[in-house]
């Protein structure tokens, strides 16, 4: 019995470093948010939705649509010259949100791209669709074009596009409370 109560405690304090060590703290300071949505309304929605939550908490935050040229890709973000100008406006961490997908328990993934390659994938889920009862979000914080910090958003019971925005504001809010602002 012994035995087994020493190599139960083993296996609980492995767990736990290890998860400790994979849980770094995240917090927010600035951030340019990207909806990745094919939708023009749809990544406005976000974007500014997002901007205002971030500016109650002090956190310096630009959208996409303010530096991506209407009509243009936002592939030129990863661009150098754009980045060093983000810099200079005092933003180094960039925001990627899409939809995940509708109805399902997702798991996290296991494997990021980096910032270029994740930009190029398409997204074609829209913010809302009429059959759907929740819609999943993933939150992935790059700096240095390096993933920094993962999160799948998951709402639920969702019956328009405003009810989506109004109720993934409110789980942002409560990240932004318990974890990323500062």
């Amino acid at each position: 019995m012994k035995t087994y109560l020493t190599i139960f405690t083993l296996l609980i304090g492995f767990h736990f470093s290890t998860f400790a060590q994979h849980d770094e703290p995240f917090t927010l300071s600035n951030v340019l948010v990207i909806a990745q949505q094919d939708e023009l309304s749809d990544r406005y929605s976000i974007e500014v939705g997002l901007l205002q939550l971030f500016n109650q908490y002090n956190i310096q935050s630009m959208a996409s649509l303010n530096v991506v040229k209407r009509g243009g890709s936002p592939d030129v973000l990863a661009n150098d010259s754009v980045q060093t100008s983000l810099e200079n406006k005092g933003i180094d961490t960039y925001l990627l949100v899409s939809v995940r997908g509708y109805n399902n328990r997702f798991s996290p993934s296991e494997e990021l791209s980096d910032f270029s390659e994740e930009l190029q994938l398409g997204h074609l889920f829209p913010l809302f669709r009429e059959s759907a009862t929740s819609v999943t979000f993933t939150f992935t914080f790059y700096r240095e074009n390096k993933p920094v910090h993962y999160e799948l958003i998951k709402i639920g019971s969702v019956g328009s596009t405003d009810a989506v925005m109004k109720k993934l504001l409110k789980k942002v809010n409560r990240r932004l409370k318990r974890d990323w602002a500062e």
